[in-house]
């Protein structure tokens, strides 16, 4: 033991003196470059901008951010690269997306010197780190629905006392709420599954584009009860909103990255932005932003986050990912 530690001691030194001399390599050739990294993601602004903010004040780096759904910034990304001409350097977004863009030649091979304090079994061998989890779960406006009267299960959401209260994403666009409804056999059962997204469609909910206007008709009381991301009972909270969740058993979610653009204009910008992004100062961070981050225990501020049982959405590929739109489309559309 006393080996063990002695040698924990004299290789640390080393290792921290050997990550700043990289940082400041690669931030003085970032500085050459232009001194700035454009960032595409699905995060929402504020979480990044604070992160951004961080950066900025570490490295001298300045960082541009554009937001949008996990398939629209695929989209956006994958056009750009297309027509030759990526005007972005680093992706943030969920997995799928990024398999289909890591398929498509897009993502380089970046061995970030911070991945080395992740464990292996959570290094993805195309995207690296897994950086943050997005779980979905049951969202509700307390001014609007009484605690007691919430649903207790996802099987309590479709009784006919919520028809016309629900808000959610559109599982025909939304990357994430096609991974959700094609995941609930992993937590519900095959057969209680299927049933279930019958059951939901016969509901009516009102569809929007993404998790982020599902979030907002709830915080706003325009809708009592949303199917988004749990994260948004604080950030929503703190402005004042009076949200909870439904404390399921169980909660889906999905693993979400940080990849460098193989084309990046900016790659040792992207390369320092990544650095600093996989690292314990970002995630923290992210986490007092509501996120919640792969760092055991560094939790979101939220009632019972340590507590939540993540289980990890489906992967699907690109044509996969098609059949379950068009089968979708075909439940809630009709």
């Amino acid at each position: 033991m006393a080996f063990i530690v002695t040698l924990i001691i004299l290789v640390l030194p080393s290792f921290i003196s050997e990550t700043a001399a990289q940082d400041s390599k690669l931030i003085d050739a970032a500085k050459k470059e232009g001194g700035k990294v454009i960032v595409y993601g699905s995060p929402e602004t504020p979480v990044v901008d604070a992160v951004i903010q961080a950066f900025q004040k570490k490295t001298g780096l300045a960082a541009d951010y554009w937001r949008a759904s996990a398939m629209s910034v695929m989209n956006r990304a994958m056009g750009e690269y297309r027509a030759g001409n990526p005007l972005y350097d680093v992706v943030l977004n969920n997995t799928d997306p990024l398999y289909i863009m890591a398929k498509e030649g897009m993502v380089a091979k970046y061995d970030s010197p911070t991945a080395k304090k992740y464990p292996h079994d959570q290094i993805d061998p195309q995207l690296g780190p897994i950086s943050r989890l997005g779980i979905v779960g049951v969202v509700y406006n307390k001014n609007l629905v009484r605690a007691e009267s919430a649903p207790r299960t996802l099987e309590d959401l479709v009784q006919p006392k919520y028809r016309g209260m629900l808000v959610m994403a559109d599982p025909t666009l939304h990357v994430t709420t096609i991974q959700w409804l094609s995941s609930l056999h992993k937590i519900m059962g095959k057969e209680k599954a299927e049933k279930f997204i019958v059951e939901l469609a016969a509901m009516k909910p009102v569809l929007v584009e993404s998790m982020l206007p599902a979030g907002e008709r709830v915080t706003t009381g325009e809708m009592p009860i949303a199917i988004t991301f749990v994260k948004y009972v604080f950030t929503s909270g703190r402005q004042g909103a009076p949200l909870d969740y439904v404390r399921l058993e169980r909660m889906l979610g999905d693993c979400h990255f940080a990849v460098l653009n193989n084309k990046a204009p900016h790659p040792n910008a992207g390369k320092a932005f990544l650095d600093y992004y996989l690292d314990d100062e970002s995630m923290k961070i992210l986490a007092e932003n509501g996120e919640f981050v792969n760092r055991k225990g560094i939790y979101p501020p939220l009632p019972g986050a340590e507590r939540v049982q993540y289980v990890q959405m489906e992967n699907l590929d690109a044509k996969a990912f098609e059949q379950k739109k068009k089968e979708y489309g075909k439940i809630f559309l009709r």
